[in-house]
């Protein structure tokens, strides 16, 4: 039994790549419509790719220094006392990992993004037969960018758990992972905020005319940032969340079990969470099937019941794994680590129904913000600040009772296992969350390449059902955050030799006042950064409209390029100031005589109570509000036009950078303080 499992531990991950490559193959032998559709298909995926290597370039210089201070400050302590050359350095493995991790998670990013672009046009012209055959595609290229994280995720952890043996030396993995996925997040929600914001304001508002419209100067950005954000950006969050929880879990099996088991290799329940994300794979794979609908108005429920499908195989195969292995704490029940597990996976379907609820175009959240619209801006804005606040409790509550029911079912090591099952099924929860921008690119091209109006009908279908699935898949990224947060701090705790954390010491309650003011820094500055981008594309087309002789009335073209260009510059150069904070400070607090560790401590407690608030109230806000503008636009309170949709369109804007670009930002921040703390507490 155990040898099987250790060959599924990679062949499960391989297996899922080898999936994802299928699916890829059978995406670019699909049609891609008229030469009007690949025309406009081309300027986006070049926008993209042109945006993906500027970062990687900057990324690069990022990751080059990062892995110098490693060598030089975590495996390199002993350089100076002329024992120890720069090989054996080397092999103590930290800053190989960590640069193991950002190529992994860069190599996602793109895979996923370079597929994201090719099959929007390919779900438009699929369109024209129908809803089934357009979801067939756009799904098929989520999941594509799902099993990419998985597979490359479970691989490179297996592969340098198999070398290094010592999860202490892999969680290099997850900072070069995070450190990925901060500057993807950033940068991508930037860039498309910065182009969706023009697009809306200056488009709907003054012009007229709609987003997607070929007149709009900012279209092809708006659409280039749909892919850089919510693909590549949401694909690298997801990545280092996953990897993080694996990492996790086996650290803090090695706390509880130590490093030898009793055949000499590692302990049994050190590996289980490599045993569980090998089962998650192939149930997200077998969930993929169940994906499937005729119905225009079903697509919600076809979506949600593949995840359910994955869901309830992994749930039998993680008992399967329990009861076969016999693994389990002492002093907790027989079948606890199930338990465990299983209270980690129903609360993340359980935060993502509660997101839906509160997020849904049919929901009274988002209808009560519609209404609010006919009173103006004002009122809007008011009532979608107080929905995304409430929708921050029953998470929560759902949160904590997953961290009560695991503690007390394993222990610390159960809320480490608890954060694997519920990324246990990624492969296809990250399917169904990057199907969205795909659906809203194909609706984006269906509009400037003239389709008939039932192709985009059909799409506007699959775009209002990938908001939901967009906000679904955040609510689910920021619970997943918060258990991973929690299992990297516990793990932080047992490297830094703190045993309690006392909130009455001077230096801890500093360290909890800054880690709660660094999240609403950092929220801050990312806003801010959107604030100023989107003004320098609102003036780019404003002058557009202005200079450029008969745009408006279509007999001229816009300027594409240039708003591409401005949305590039401002993501790469924004995203520099809020990355080197969440590295920097929590060195500092450590490093600084009066804090020390305790106080770090006391930095990643208030970062994560008040991130994960904060996170779930923007990212709720930003989709209901999103939702309420297309809830309007589908013909409710006046339908385009009306006073009701101007105030939902401003709404829809402050949302923007709410949801997309702050919002989604923090659980990064959290989970890469823990990591940084973790990997420097030996110095500090």
């Amino acid at each position: 039994m155990i040898q099987f499992l250790d060959v599924a531990v990679w062949a499960a991950p391989a297996a899922g790549l080898v999936f994802a490559f299928i699916l890829v193959r059978k995406i670019l032998r699909l049609p891609e419509g008229t030469d009007e559709m690949v025309r406009i298909a081309r300027a986006i995926q070049k926008g993209a790719m042109t945006f993906l290597r500027t970062e990687y370039a900057y990324i690069a210089c990022y990751v080059a220094v990062v892995f110098v201070v490693l060598v030089v400050l975590v495996d390199g302590r002993s350089l100076g006392d002329g024992k120890h050359g720069l090989a054996d350095v080397l092999l103590r493995g930290t800053a190989i990992s960590f640069l193991c991790g950002a190529i992994a998670s860069a190599l996602a990013g793109f895979i996923g993004m370079w597929v994201a672009t090719r099959a929007g046009v390919r779900t438009t012209e699929a369109a024209r037969k129908g809803v089934s055959e357009a979801l067939a595609v756009s799904f098929s290229s989520g999941v594509v960018m799902g099993l990419t994280v998985v597979g490359l995720g479970g691989l490179g952890v297996f592969i340098l758990m198999s070398i290094f043996k010592d999860p202490q030396i892999v969680f290099g993995f997850g900072f070069g992972a995070s450190s990925i996925a901060l500057f993807a997040r950033v940068g991508g929600g930037i860039f498309t905020k910065a182009a969706d914001v023009a697009a809306d304001l200056v488009g709907k508002l003054e012009a007229g005319i709609p987003e997607d419209d070929p007149r709009n100067p900012a279209s092809i950005a708006d659409a280039v940032g749909d892919n850089v954000g919510d693909v590549a950006g949401m694909g690298a969050d997801l990545f280092e969340s996953y990897v993080g929880s694996i990492i996790a879990a086996m650290a803090l099996g090695v706390a509880q079990f130590g490093l030898t088991g009793p055949g000499g290799g590692l302990p049994t329940a050190v590996m289980l969470p490599l045993y569980l994300a090998a089962a998650g794979v192939l149930a997200s794979i077998l969930g993929t099937f169940f994906v499937s609908t005729k119905d225009e108005k079903k697509i919600g429920a076809a979506l949600f019941r593949g995840l359910l499908v994955s869901s309830a195989f992994f749930a039998l195969m993680a008992f399967a794994l329990v009861k076969f292995l016999a693994v389990r704490v002492p002093e907790h029940p027989p079948y606890g680590i199930f338990w465990a597990i299983l209270s980690g996976l129903a609360v993340g379907v359980l935060i993502g129904k509660v997101t839906e609820y509160y997020t849904s175009e049919s929901g009274p959240s988002v209808r009560g913000i519609a209404e609010q619209s006919k009173t103006g801006p004002a009122t809007n804005i008011i009532f979608g600040l107080s929905v995304g606040m409430m929708s921050t409790v029953i998470p929560m509550i759902l949160i904590c009772t997953a961290i009560a029911v695991s503690y007390e079912m394993a222990g610390l090591y159960g809320i480490g296992i608890a954060a694997v099952g519920m990324l246990s099924t990624l492969g296809i929860s990250l399917g169904i969350d990057a199907y969205g921008p795909v659906a809203d690119n194909a609706g984006g091209i269906a509009v400037q390449a003239k389709c008939p109006a039932a192709v985009r009908e059909t799409t506007d279908r699959l775009d209002a059902a990938g908001n939901t699935t967009a906000a679904i898949g955040k609510g689910f990224a920021i619970g997943s955050a918060a258990l991973t947060a929690l299992a990297l701090f516990n793990a932080y705790q047992a490297a830094s030799g703190v045993r309690q954390i006392d909130i009455t010491k001077p230096n801890v309650i500093i360290g909890l006042l800054l880690g709660g003011t660094l999240v609403l820094l950092f929220s801050a500055l990312t806003m801010r950064a959107v604030g100023r981008a989107a003004n320098l594309m609102i003036e780019e087309v404003r002058r557009q409209f202005r200079d450029i002789k008969g745009l408006l009335e279509g007999k001229a073209e816009p300027d594409y390029e240039r708003c591409v260009q401005i949305s590039t510059r401002a993501g790469i150069v924004e995203m520099i100031a809020p990355g080197i904070i969440a590295v920097t400070v929590p060195i500092a607090v450590g490093a600084l005589p009066f804090l020390g560790k305790e106080a770090l401590g006391g930095l990643l407690a208030g970062a994560l109570t008040t991130g994960v608030l904060f996170a779930i109230f923007m990212a709720n806000a930003g989709g209901a509000w999103d939702n309420a503008k297309k809830y309007i636009e589908g013909g409710a309170l006046g339908g385009k036009g009306s006073d009701a949709h101007k105030a939902s369109v401003v709404g829809d804007t402050v949302g923007d950078p709410f949801k997309d670009t702050s919002g989604p930002s923090l659980n990064i921040l959290i989970k890469l303080m823990c990591i940084v703390s973790l990997l420097f507490s030996g110095i500090l």
